[in-house]
């Protein structure tokens, strides 16, 4: 399998097709084992406490899963989330952008399964995982 759409290419689908939510995310590693995307964090993206959000935390976790099945697909904008689980071990580090990592565990015909792993920048220790599985419509392969 290949790369179907590079950084560049992702960026622009991104403006293009989800202008409303393309400013928050860079794409910042784009390869076969993981994709990368940061979210630099803003005021809008915390919760009383001065944290991170569940709802910011999920969906840097699925535009990082979109994005890696997209890369390996070319532009499928109908693949949908049909499951996400997460998990939050931890509060991020205050001001620092959060790093999503993800991967792609198995791509088949109809479904694609992805981890994703949430860092603070910087920071090692994970502050959230997601599992997440994609329906791919049968013109997307």
């Amino acid at each position: 399998m290949v790369i179907e759409m590079d950084k560049a290419a992702l960026t622009a689908f991104l403006a293009r097709d989800f202008a409303e939510v393309a400013e928050d995310f860079a794409i910042t590693r784009v390869d076969m084992d993981v994709l990368e995307v940061r979210l630099n964090v803003a005021a809008r993206h915390l919760r009383p406490g001065g944290t991170v959000s569940g709802p910011s935390m999920f969906a840097l976790a699925d535009v990082a899963m979109y994005l890696a099945i997209l890369a390996r697909l070319g532009p499928v904008a109908l693949a949908v989330t049909t499951n996400c689980s997460i998990d939050f071990m931890r509060k991020p580090e205050a001001g620092r952008a959060l790093i999503a990592q993800a991967r792609v565990l198995k791509l088949g015909r109809v479904l694609a399964v992805g981890d994703v792993i949430i860092r603070s920048d910087g920071v090692e220790a994970p502050v959230a995982r997601a599992g997440l599985t994609y329906s791919i419509p049968p013109a997307g392969r």
